[in-house]
């Protein structure tokens, strides 16, 4: 089992930045990899970024590549989410997700869930 806080939401002017951070604890964080999504209302909660177990590796949305970073301390069990140049379209709950199954894209592969940041971005 895995457990998930999110951390770091808020409301922040377009163009500001805010760093999310999600805190993991029960199994061995190092074993597994770790996932950003996100949903705005009305909408299908949609990948944003996600790193391999190692850090090592890591992937991105379009819509946010080359402005967010996904990055991964496996000695303090976090993985954070630096998010600059942000955009009112970026306004959404931001969810960590941990251990995919097969893929990093799809919110179905994973099997541990936090209960979500709120990240509003005001025009």
């Amino acid at each position: 089992q895995v457990q998930l806080v999110e951390s770091g939401g808020g409301l922040v002017q377009a163009g500001g930045s805010l760093r999310l951070s999600c805190a993991a604890s029960g199994r061995t964080f190092s074993s597994y990899a770790m996932g950003w999504f996100r949903q705005a209302p009305g909408k299908e909660r949609e990948f944003v970024s996600a790193i391999s177990w190692s850090g090592g590796s890591s992937y991105y949305a379009d819509s946010v590549k080359g402005r967010f970073t996904i990055s991964r301390d496996n000695a303090k069990n976090t993985v954070y989410l630096q998010m600059n140049s942000l955009k009112p379209e970026d306004t959404a709950v931001y969810y960590c997700a941990a251990d995919p199954t097969l893929g990093y894209y799809t919110a179905d592969e994973y099997d541990y869930w936090g209960q979500g940041t709120q990240v509003t971005v005001s025009s």
